[in-house]
């Protein structure tokens, strides 16, 4: 039978067990003190300072190390921070900050992503939906620690984050006194957890990752990178694997993919920047800055090669017109005709290169990767005429180009994503002018109309967005779509990536639309 301490009597004894202690400790000091006349050794010369003061310091720094011991030991339960340490290092099953019931997490809508359950007195934590929330949420397990949410919420989902001075302690005094199971604090993300199963869904058996986001405030609808894992049944396994098909790894914030077509985005803006306003010649035989590289040519000129019929190219072509078909000779030339420079300080400027923070504590930050666009030898033009089509050293991840999307969609304006709801929003950087990000929305809806994602359009909703097919080295074509809904008033940016998916158009595409169209059913576009 287990005996509970009343929590009033414990502070009171609490209290007195600290007075107790440090009296204590002071009276022996002091008489240690008083007694080094009846221990010294009077027939030996008395050492010199040199040797005092290494010893003195030597004994000031065990006490020191001693008095900050106690203090874990006395009032340790009674710090938020502490007992977060504990859970996250301290690994025992009799820890007992390991009784602490941690505080849900929950989409915005209220509904539960994660709770803890007692069973037989211990509390184990569990997750309804398991791998579809697995790389935003994480997993909290007493063998494996923390990760996602679960680890850099850590210190609220404890109770550590007191509302009010009387909430201070009360967490402690629960642990000890086993009057009742400590609880902490629940999380709100800003998470549409419907929105979120439907993307996962549309991911199964691919890897790739979505992103959905809110152009005016950062709030993060959906993030789903797979393959995933349960985060219920953590286990060894789940480490060692750090190939192509890793689970842990996500994709979405941290995978670094060749942006394909998709890329033509940042070259259009920086052409509608500098006053583009004439054609260039695309002919069928395709593009290069020297004999000695490939020519670069548009993806018609395979098509037909591969029918054995001849294609003619398409001529002199605007910047509206070579969008929309995605010419890859007119955007190549584009790029070499501005320069390094002006390519490296586009990029700059849209935050490549760099790690975007979108919440951070003591103990961690959750923060996504934007790209690496490698800087080139300024004599290297035809690898600036590759990354101008979105290949060669040009690599993002799909956060990043959800966010460019975003940012045109909000006149220019970028704002930093947030996953928790109480997070307020924060402006990033201006990615563009208001004017070019509303001239290049234009063109985006084109796309759709008229482009290479006409495929997609519906009468429902009016979406703007841009095709990707980028080539890589390990297998078939990774299949991108980046754009925003509804094309005038936009309220969710998305991008699609399909690892070895193929034409854009008929693989990232139509997921876009698809879940495009269920956020209208949600509520989530009006």
């Amino acid at each position: 039978m287990t005996t509970h301490l009343d929590p009033e009597l414990w502070s009171l004894i609490r209290v007195a067990l600290h007075v107790g202690f440090f009296f204590a400790a002071a009276y022996l000091l002091r008489s240690m003190f008083d007694a080094r006349w009846g221990t010294e050794l009077r027939h030996l010369p008395r050492a010199k300072w040199s040797a005092r003061v290494p010893i003195v310091l030597l004994i000031l720094l065990f006490t020191g190390i001693l008095v900050y011991q106690a203090t874990w030991q006395l009032i340790g339960a009674s710090r938020p921070h502490f007992i977060a340490f504990m859970q996250l290092h301290d690994r025992r099953e009799l820890n007992p900050a390991h009784r602490i019931q941690r505080g849900r997490i929950l989409d915005h809508r209220g509904e539960v992503l994660a709770y803890s359950e007692e069973i037989l007195g211990q509390v184990y934590r569990r997750y309804p939906d398991g791998p579809a929330f697995a790389h935003v949420v994480g997993y909290s397990d007493p063998w494996f620690g923390a990760s996602g949410m679960e680890s850099v919420a850590n210190v609220r989902l404890n109770g550590g984050a007191p509302d009010g001075l009387g909430d201070w302690g009360k967490l402690g005094r629960q642990l000890v006194t086993q009057d009742k199971r400590p609880r902490g604090q629940d999380l709100t993300l800003t998470l549409d957890a419907e929105l979120q199963r439907m993307a996962f869904g549309l991911l199964e058996g691919k890897q790739g990752a979505i992103v959905l986001l809110r152009p005016d405030d950062g709030a993060i609808r959906t993030l789903v990178s797979a393959p995933s894992y349960d985060p219920n049944r953590i286990t060894p396994a789940l480490f060692q694997d750090s190939g192509p098909g890793a689970a842990l790894l996500n994709r979405a914030t941290q995978g670094l993919y060749p942006p394909g077509s998709s890329f033509k985005i940042l070259l259009a803006a920086l052409a509608l920047e500098k006053g583009f306003s004439g054609t260039l010649e695309c002919p069928a035989d395709g593009f290069t800055t020297s004999p000695r590289y490939r020519k670069i040519r548009d993806h018609e000129y395979y098509t037909a090669r591969n029918s054995g019929s001849a294609w003619a190219g398409y001529g002199r072509l605007d910047l509206g017109t070579a969008f929309a078909r995605s010419s890859n000779v007119f955007f190549a030339q584009l790029g070499v005709r501005y320069g390094h420079d002006a390519f490296f300080a586009m990029t700059e400027r849209m935050q490549l290169n760099r790690r975007i923070v979108l919440h951070e504590t003591p103990y961690g930050a959750w923060s996504m990767r934007t790209g690496e666009i490698r800087r080139l030898d300024p004599s290297d033009q035809y690898g600036l005429a590759q990354m101008s089509i979105g290949q060669g050293a040009a690599l993002v991840t799909p956060a990043h180009m959800a966010l460019i999307a975003s940012a045109v969609g909000n006149r220019g304006l970028a704002v930093r994503p947030r996953l928790i709801e109480t997070d307020a929003p924060a402006p990033l950087a201006y990615f563009m002018s208001t004017s070019v990000a509303e001239r290049l929305s234009a063109m985006l809806r084109q796309v759709v109309i008229s482009g290479t994602g006409r495929g997609i359009d519906t009468p429902r909703l009016a979406i703007a967005g841009k095709t990707g097919t980028a080539e890589n080295p390990h297998g078939a074509s990774h299949s991108w779509f980046v754009g925003f809904a509804p094309a005038d008033r936009p309220q969710l940016a998305v991008a699609v990536l399909v690892e070895h998916g193929g034409y854009g158009s008929a693989t990232a595409a139509p997921i876009a639309r698809d879940l495009l169209l269920r956020a209208v059913d949600l509520g989530l576009i009006e």
